[in-house]
Protein backbone atom coordinates (compact mmCIF):
# COMPACT_ATOMS: atom_id res chain seq x y z
CA UNK A 1 0.00 0.00 0.00
CA UNK A 2 1.07 3.51 -0.69
CA UNK A 3 0.28 6.43 0.98
CA UNK A 4 -3.03 7.05 3.10
CA UNK A 5 -3.81 3.07 2.17
CA UNK A 6 -3.82 3.80 -1.27
CA UNK A 7 -2.75 0.52 -3.72
CA UNK A 8 0.49 0.93 -4.87
CA UNK A 9 -0.09 2.19 -8.69
CA UNK A 10 -3.89 2.84 -8.35
CA UNK A 11 -4.54 5.60 -10.63
CA UNK A 12 -8.66 7.19 -10.52
CA UNK A 13 -10.26 5.34 -13.65
CA UNK A 14 -10.68 7.43 -16.70
CA UNK A 15 -14.69 6.67 -16.78
CA UNK A 16 -15.25 9.41 -19.43
CA UNK A 17 -13.01 7.52 -22.31
CA UNK A 18 -13.68 3.77 -21.24
CA UNK A 19 -12.80 1.67 -24.27
CA UNK A 20 -14.39 -2.07 -24.94
CA UNK A 21 -11.40 -4.64 -24.94
CA UNK A 22 -13.71 -6.94 -26.78
CA UNK A 23 -12.46 -9.20 -23.87
CA UNK A 24 -15.63 -11.07 -22.14
CA UNK A 25 -16.44 -14.04 -20.16
CA UNK A 26 -19.91 -16.39 -20.29
CA UNK A 27 -20.33 -17.37 -16.73
CA UNK A 28 -23.94 -19.75 -18.12
CA UNK A 29 -25.61 -18.19 -14.79
CA UNK A 30 -29.48 -18.24 -15.59
CA UNK A 31 -29.89 -14.42 -14.77
CA UNK A 32 -29.28 -11.68 -12.00
CA UNK A 33 -26.30 -11.58 -10.84
CA UNK A 34 -26.24 -8.46 -8.33
CA UNK A 35 -22.75 -8.41 -6.75
CA UNK A 36 -19.41 -8.86 -7.88
CA UNK A 37 -15.77 -8.60 -5.80
CA UNK A 38 -12.53 -9.16 -7.22
CA UNK A 39 -9.36 -10.49 -4.84
CA UNK A 40 -7.40 -7.52 -4.71
CA UNK A 41 -4.54 -10.12 -6.38
CA UNK A 42 -7.08 -10.77 -9.44
CA UNK A 43 -6.92 -14.43 -8.63
CA UNK A 44 -10.97 -14.78 -7.39
CA UNK A 45 -13.83 -13.55 -8.60
CA UNK A 46 -16.90 -13.59 -5.88
CA UNK A 47 -20.61 -13.08 -7.31
CA UNK A 48 -23.88 -12.88 -5.98
CA UNK A 49 -27.23 -13.57 -7.55
CA UNK A 50 -30.80 -12.26 -6.54
CA UNK A 51 -32.18 -15.88 -7.82
CA UNK A 52 -30.18 -18.29 -6.22
CA UNK A 53 -29.48 -18.29 -2.48
CA UNK A 54 -25.39 -18.70 -2.64
CA UNK A 55 -22.40 -16.69 -3.18
CA UNK A 56 -20.07 -18.11 -6.01
CA UNK A 57 -16.50 -18.30 -6.12
CA UNK A 58 -14.34 -18.60 -9.09
CA UNK A 59 -10.63 -18.67 -9.62
CA UNK A 60 -8.37 -17.35 -12.00
CA UNK A 61 -5.37 -19.14 -12.93
CA UNK A 62 -4.13 -16.05 -14.59
CA UNK A 63 -4.60 -13.13 -12.25
CA UNK A 64 -7.20 -10.53 -14.38
CA UNK A 65 -7.38 -12.97 -16.96
CA UNK A 66 -11.26 -13.21 -17.01
CA UNK A 67 -10.66 -15.65 -19.77
CA UNK A 68 -9.51 -18.18 -17.03
CA UNK A 69 -12.44 -18.03 -14.45
CA UNK A 70 -13.51 -21.22 -13.07
CA UNK A 71 -16.15 -21.73 -10.56
CA UNK A 72 -14.76 -23.51 -7.44
CA UNK A 73 -17.00 -23.13 -4.74
CA UNK A 74 -20.79 -22.10 -3.71
CA UNK A 75 -21.74 -20.73 -0.23
CA UNK A 76 -25.33 -21.28 0.84
CA UNK A 77 -27.08 -18.12 2.23
CA UNK A 78 -30.57 -19.61 2.32
CA UNK A 79 -30.59 -19.95 6.26
CA UNK A 80 -30.77 -16.07 6.35
CA UNK A 81 -32.43 -15.63 3.06
CA UNK A 82 -34.87 -16.90 0.06
CA UNK A 83 -34.60 -14.68 -2.12
CA UNK A 84 -33.27 -10.92 -2.75
CA UNK A 85 -29.36 -11.23 -1.99
CA UNK A 86 -27.87 -8.00 -3.63
CA UNK A 87 -24.57 -6.41 -3.82
CA UNK A 88 -21.44 -7.83 -1.60
CA UNK A 89 -18.66 -5.89 -0.35
CA UNK A 90 -15.44 -7.98 0.94
CA UNK A 91 -13.46 -6.11 4.34
CA UNK A 92 -9.93 -5.60 2.65
CA UNK A 93 -8.33 -8.56 4.75
CA UNK A 94 -11.27 -11.14 3.19
CA UNK A 95 -11.68 -12.51 6.91
CA UNK A 96 -15.45 -10.90 6.00
CA UNK A 97 -18.10 -9.85 3.69
CA UNK A 98 -21.32 -8.25 4.10
CA UNK A 99 -24.47 -9.08 1.59
CA UNK A 100 -27.29 -6.37 0.74
CA UNK A 101 -31.08 -8.36 1.32
CA UNK A 102 -33.33 -6.11 -0.63
CA UNK A 103 -36.49 -7.58 0.86
CA UNK A 104 -35.52 -7.70 4.02
CA UNK A 105 -33.98 -4.59 4.33
CA UNK A 106 -30.96 -5.92 5.60
CA UNK A 107 -27.12 -6.01 5.75
CA UNK A 108 -26.05 -9.10 6.86
CA UNK A 109 -22.07 -9.71 7.79
CA UNK A 110 -20.33 -13.01 7.22
CA UNK A 111 -17.14 -14.33 8.22
CA UNK A 112 -14.40 -16.80 6.52
CA UNK A 113 -11.82 -18.16 9.07
CA UNK A 114 -9.66 -18.48 5.78
CA UNK A 115 -9.12 -15.38 4.24
CA UNK A 116 -10.80 -15.20 0.89
CA UNK A 117 -11.86 -18.66 0.87
CA UNK A 118 -15.67 -18.91 0.28
CA UNK A 119 -15.88 -22.38 1.78
CA UNK A 120 -14.79 -21.44 5.49
CA UNK A 121 -17.01 -19.12 5.33
CA UNK A 122 -20.45 -19.04 8.31
CA UNK A 123 -22.83 -16.18 9.10
CA UNK A 124 -21.48 -14.40 11.98
CA UNK A 125 -25.33 -13.37 13.11
CA UNK A 126 -24.59 -9.96 12.48
CA UNK A 127 -27.49 -7.51 10.38
CA UNK A 128 -28.32 -4.30 10.13
CA UNK A 129 -31.40 -2.90 9.04
CA UNK A 130 -31.27 -0.18 6.83
CA UNK A 131 -33.33 2.45 8.12
CA UNK A 132 -33.43 5.33 5.43
CA UNK A 133 -33.45 2.72 2.70
CA UNK A 134 -35.81 0.05 2.46
CA UNK A 135 -34.68 -1.96 -0.61
CA UNK A 136 -30.99 -2.20 -0.30
CA UNK A 137 -29.10 -2.97 -3.58
CA UNK A 138 -25.03 -2.18 -2.74
CA UNK A 139 -22.88 -1.84 0.08
CA UNK A 140 -19.64 -0.26 0.60
CA UNK A 141 -17.53 0.50 3.13
CA UNK A 142 -14.47 3.35 4.00
CA UNK A 143 -11.55 1.23 4.10
CA UNK A 144 -11.04 1.37 7.85
CA UNK A 145 -14.34 0.38 8.69
CA UNK A 146 -15.64 3.22 10.33
CA UNK A 147 -18.29 4.34 7.21
CA UNK A 148 -21.09 2.11 5.63
CA UNK A 149 -22.75 3.35 2.40
CA UNK A 150 -26.06 1.85 0.85
CA UNK A 151 -28.21 2.33 -2.10
CA UNK A 152 -31.37 1.81 -3.59
CA UNK A 153 -34.31 1.96 -5.61
CA UNK A 154 -36.48 2.84 -2.89
CA UNK A 155 -35.31 6.00 -1.60
CA UNK A 156 -32.38 6.51 -4.93
CA UNK A 157 -30.10 8.27 -2.28
CA UNK A 158 -26.53 6.78 -0.83
CA UNK A 159 -26.73 6.72 2.61
CA UNK A 160 -23.47 7.19 5.02
CA UNK A 161 -24.09 5.30 8.31
CA UNK A 162 -21.27 5.91 11.13
CA UNK A 163 -19.99 3.11 13.02
CA UNK A 164 -18.46 4.05 16.39
CA UNK A 165 -16.27 0.28 16.21
CA UNK A 166 -14.63 -0.41 13.12
CA UNK A 167 -16.75 -3.60 11.02
CA UNK A 168 -19.08 -3.64 14.26
CA UNK A 169 -22.50 -2.65 12.27
CA UNK A 170 -24.50 -2.70 15.54
CA UNK A 171 -22.52 0.69 16.43
CA UNK A 172 -24.18 1.99 13.23
CA UNK A 173 -26.23 5.45 13.39
CA UNK A 174 -27.57 7.15 10.26
CA UNK A 175 -24.96 10.42 9.44
CA UNK A 176 -25.91 11.54 6.16
CA UNK A 177 -27.12 11.12 2.19
CA UNK A 178 -27.04 12.26 -0.97
CA UNK A 179 -29.61 12.28 -4.04
CA UNK A 180 -28.33 10.28 -6.81
CA UNK A 181 -32.14 10.99 -8.20
CA UNK A 182 -30.85 13.26 -11.45
CA UNK A 183 -28.90 10.60 -12.79
CA UNK A 184 -31.01 7.34 -12.46
CA UNK A 185 -34.26 6.41 -10.43
CA UNK A 186 -32.56 2.89 -9.77
CA UNK A 187 -29.73 2.91 -8.65
CA UNK A 188 -27.87 -0.92 -8.70
CA UNK A 189 -24.21 -0.11 -7.35
CA UNK A 190 -21.62 1.77 -5.75
CA UNK A 191 -17.99 1.89 -5.28
CA UNK A 192 -15.41 4.69 -4.14
CA UNK A 193 -11.90 4.87 -5.07
CA UNK A 194 -8.98 3.92 -2.18
CA UNK A 195 -9.40 7.58 -1.11
CA UNK A 196 -12.74 8.29 -0.98
CA UNK A 197 -12.53 11.45 -2.81
CA UNK A 198 -14.84 9.71 -5.95
CA UNK A 199 -18.24 7.56 -6.08
CA UNK A 200 -19.19 5.49 -9.06
CA UNK A 201 -22.53 4.66 -9.36
CA UNK A 202 -24.26 2.03 -11.85
CA UNK A 203 -27.49 2.32 -12.84
CA UNK A 204 -29.54 -0.55 -14.37
CA UNK A 205 -31.33 0.76 -17.42
CA UNK A 206 -31.68 -0.02 -21.18
CA UNK A 207 -33.08 3.19 -22.23
CA UNK A 208 -31.46 6.11 -20.29
CA UNK A 209 -28.17 7.19 -21.42
CA UNK A 210 -25.37 6.65 -18.95
CA UNK A 211 -23.82 2.74 -17.77
CA UNK A 212 -21.64 4.18 -15.03
CA UNK A 213 -21.70 8.20 -13.33
CA UNK A 214 -18.59 9.23 -11.35
CA UNK A 215 -19.10 11.52 -8.24
CA UNK A 216 -16.37 14.12 -6.84
CA UNK A 217 -15.94 13.86 -2.86
CA UNK A 218 -15.06 17.19 -1.71
CA UNK A 219 -14.29 16.05 1.71
CA UNK A 220 -12.99 12.56 1.54
CA UNK A 221 -15.19 9.79 2.61
CA UNK A 222 -18.32 12.19 3.53
CA UNK A 223 -21.07 11.69 1.31
CA UNK A 224 -22.92 14.97 2.21
CA UNK A 225 -19.80 16.81 0.34
CA UNK A 226 -20.51 14.81 -3.06
CA UNK A 227 -21.21 16.25 -5.90
CA UNK A 228 -21.85 14.99 -10.13
CA UNK A 229 -18.90 15.93 -12.20
CA UNK A 230 -20.77 15.06 -15.25
CA UNK A 231 -18.08 12.27 -16.07
CA UNK A 232 -20.21 9.06 -16.88
CA UNK A 233 -19.79 6.45 -19.47
CA UNK A 234 -22.38 4.77 -21.72
CA UNK A 235 -21.33 1.60 -24.22
CA UNK A 236 -22.99 -0.07 -26.57
CA UNK A 237 -22.48 -3.47 -26.07
CA UNK A 238 -23.85 -3.57 -22.71
CA UNK A 239 -27.37 -4.17 -21.97
CA UNK A 240 -28.88 -3.27 -18.81
CA UNK A 241 -25.82 -3.61 -16.70
CA UNK A 242 -26.00 -3.69 -12.98
CA UNK A 243 -23.16 -3.96 -11.86
CA UNK A 244 -19.16 -3.00 -12.16
CA UNK A 245 -15.60 -3.86 -10.70
CA UNK A 246 -12.68 -2.16 -10.89
CA UNK A 247 -8.80 -3.59 -11.32
CA UNK A 248 -6.51 -2.75 -8.08
CA UNK A 249 -4.27 -0.17 -9.86
CA UNK A 250 -7.68 1.10 -11.98
CA UNK A 251 -6.51 0.60 -15.39
CA UNK A 252 -9.36 -1.76 -16.22
CA UNK A 253 -13.60 -1.99 -15.67
CA UNK A 254 -15.73 -5.07 -15.16
CA UNK A 255 -19.20 -4.59 -16.01
CA UNK A 256 -21.91 -7.68 -15.49
CA UNK A 257 -25.52 -6.81 -17.40
CA UNK A 258 -28.83 -8.61 -18.13
CA UNK A 259 -26.87 -11.28 -20.15
CA UNK A 260 -24.81 -12.43 -17.80
CA UNK A 261 -21.88 -11.99 -19.63
CA UNK A 262 -18.69 -10.14 -17.77
CA UNK A 263 -17.11 -7.67 -20.10
CA UNK A 264 -13.70 -6.31 -19.74
CA UNK A 265 -12.84 -2.10 -20.63
CA UNK A 266 -9.77 0.16 -20.36
CA UNK A 267 -10.31 2.69 -18.21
Amino acid sequence: MGAAGVPVGWTDPDIANASYDSVNFDLNIAGNLRGMVFKPDGTKLFLSQDTTTSIKEYTMSTAWDISTLSNTSNFSVSSELSSGQQGIFFKPDGYAFYLADANGSRILEYSLSTAWDLSTASYSSNAFTTTGEYNPRSVHFKDDGTRMYVIGPGTDRVIQYNLSTAWDMTTASSQANFSVASQTTFPAQISFNPTGTKMYLTMYSVVITGDIFEYDLSTAWDISSASYNSVSYNDSVLTGPWIHAFKSDGSKAYFIDDTDIIYQYTT
